[in-house]
């Protein structure tokens, strides 16, 4: 019984920590924006989600737009070329801007690693989002006003999830003309191989089917039915 006791003590006597680091791999960050300033390529290998936004540590951000839009206008994104546009006073743990340029360049992974890094930091970029749908459900249900029904707050953090969960063309990021071009060659195939020409999956109404072109992968359909005789949004179904 003496250890039970003595660990139970231990428990009750150590403070709990006041607050936990939001999930980040800062490594994975510089490894990935390394990549970019010494090999163009590795900018094409990112996931198309990945945006500036999903980067845990702000000067991170900055960089990652700034190599995106050098690319996009056709340009190199290197030390060189980012340090006019980046604050030349700024102090970045103890270094100026050309010596962390340097450093990332220097603790660059592959190109080919690219991929993987990018999948890492976006995940980690859902998790500290979940952090605060969680924390604002928290909030809200321990002060939620007198006329604010759960029912209202559920339908809202549900809102919230799924948009963390369809990021959508927000978070697609720069794709090549190439891409675009095989993705409209591929539906055009797909419409003349089936019935009616659609390029989705027919619904039986004619008028609905040639205006939408069928019902695409991924699309959301929301059912609207009566509900103790009011209106309101039923069940989500997905293709």
């Amino acid at each position: 019984m003496a250890p039970l006791v003595s660990a139970l003590r231990k428990l009750v006597e150590e403070p709990a920590p006041l607050y936990r680091t939001a999930p980040n791999n800062i490594e994975a960050e510089r490894a990935l924006l390394g990549a970019i300033l010494i090999n163009k390529e590795a900018f094409g290998r990112i996931p198309e989600l990945l945006a500036a936004a999903h980067f845990f540590e702000p000067i991170h951000r900055e960089i990652f737009e700034i190599c995106s839009n050098l690319i996009r206008a056709g340009k190199i994104a290197t030390p060189v070329t980012l340090k006019p546009f980046l604050d030349a006073n700024a102090d970045i743990g103890g270094m100026t801007v050309s010596q962390y340029l340097a450093r990332l360049a220097a603790e660059a992974t592959t190109a080919i690693n690219a991929k993987d890094f990018g999948h890492a930091i976006y995940d980690l970029s859902v998790r500290r989002s979940l952090i605060r749908v969680g924390q604002e459900m928290i909030d809200v249900a321990y002060d939620a006003p007198v006329d604010f029904a759960p029912r209202k707050q559920i339908e809202d953090t549900e809102r919230k999830l799924y948009k963390l969960a369809e990021p959508g063309d927000q978070h697609s990021g720069f794709q090549s003309f190439a891409r675009i071009l095989t993705a409209a060659v591929d539906m055009a195939a797909s419409a003349f191989q089936r019935d009616g020409n659609l390029s989705g999956i027919a619904t039986g109404l004619a008028e609905l089917d040639s205006m939408i072109g069928g019902l695409q992968p991924s699309d959301l359909i929301i059912c609207r039915s009566p509900w103790h005789g009011q209106n309101r949004v039923g069940d989500q179904h997905r293709l």
